[in-house]
């Protein structure tokens, strides 16, 4: 396989709608009438979820008039925060056909259909005309992605003038071996985890300006401490990131938080204007 088929292999659930569903339902949510918040414990997939989604775009000034495109979309948690928060359009794209299939029939139980729409493709040959966007976001997707340079220039190409492109990565921050699996990947095929600089220097070639950034070890780790806090008595909750992970969950996000308490690798925030 290719390195895009392995991410979407990674990915690959078979019942995911399905079982977030069955999680709704065992919280007495009603299926057919969802609201963004109902599901935010396992859609946002990223540390932080919708607290990290909001922090992000904080500085943005996101207004109903502009359309958003939102790289590596998965489940569209993040899209439908923004157009839920915002009242901005957000077109989502994803390698996986199971994900945008799954986001669309979730933003339409959620009433945002009219708003938030996904289609499947790669983040590095973007299906869009130029400069038809205000801005993009990338969260926790650029690991899995390979080609950085290629990425951004596509990025600046389908943007506006002086539109955003935020990013909130887990990045290299020092050194030591990644230990596999993580959330983003079963093995070194599907990881491309890389130092803050590697990002600076792909967006600055592809001609955007870097007007921040912003490190998130701490948050990070505080999100990994209150759940630790949680009671586990009673096992993982309903409704969380397990869900997407499937049976190696533990695993996963036991190599995660140990490679952050390291210091090997951390969320990082960029905010790039065209």
């Amino acid at each position: 396989m290719n390195n895009e088929q392995d991410v979407s292999a990674h990915y690959r659930h078979g019942s995911l709608e399905q079982a977030l569903l069955d999680a709704v339902g065992a919280m007495g949510r009603g299926a057919d009438c969802l609201q963004p918040a109902d599901l935010m414990g396992a859609d946002e997939f990223h540390i932080g979820g919708a607290q990290a989604t909001r922090h992000l775009v904080a500085p943005l000034a996101l207004t109903a008039a502009m359309h958003v495109l939102d790289l590596g979309s998965g489940l569209g948690g993040p899209a439908r925060t923004l157009a839920a928060t915002h009242g901005c359009r957000v077109t989502g794209i994803d390698l996986s056909d199971e994900y945008v299939a799954v986001a669309t029939s979730l933003t339409r139980r959620m009433g945002l259909a009219d708003r938030v729409a996904f289609r499947c493709g790669s983040a590095t040959a973007l299906p869009f005309d130029d400069a038809v966007f205000d801005g993009a976001t990338l969260l926790h997707v650029g690991m899995n992605i390979a080609d950085k340079r290629g990425l951004c220039a596509g990025v600046h190409r389908v943007l506006r003038p002086d539109g955003f492109f935020a990013i909130y990565d887990v990045m290299r921050t020092g050194p030591g071996a990644l230990e596999f699996p993580v959330p983003w990947a079963g093995g070194a095929e599907a990881s491309f985890v890389e130092p803050p600089e590697i990002y600076r220097a792909a967006l600055t070639e592809a001609g955007f300006t870097i007007v921040a950034e912003q490190a998130r070890a701490a948050f990070a780790r505080e999100v990994f401490a209150a759940l630790r806090a949680r009671p586990t008595a009673s096992g993982p909750p309903l409704l969380g990131p397990h869900i997407v992970m499937g049976p190696a969950a533990a695993r996963k996000i036991a190599n995660l938080t140990a490679l952050l308490e390291r210091g090997v690798i951390a969320p990082v925030e960029m905010i790039a204007r065209r």
